[in-house]
């Protein structure tokens, strides 16, 4: 199971993330604008955890919980 985390309030909506995503499950919110003044991004089901979103995030808004096999 993947958790994702974003830090709304810190994503400055430039969409690199987005554009990595392998599983396209990441997309803008256009409902929120966060304290910057952008519409932050925001996770849709389908996540795999595979990190590329948070390897190319230059704010550094995403952390990834990934549970291993064996539900250690």
């Amino acid at each position: 199971m993947v958790r994702i985390i974003i830090d709304k309030d810190r994503c400055k909506g430039c969409g690199l993330c987005i554009k990595v995503c392998p599983k396209k499950v990441l997309c803008f919110d256009d409902d929120v604008v966060n304290a910057l003044g952008y519409h932050p991004v925001k996770a849709k089901e389908g996540c795999i955890g595979c990190g590329f979103c948070a390897t190319v995030c230059p704010d550094v808004v995403f952390t990834i919980y990934k549970e291993e096999k064996g539900g250690k």
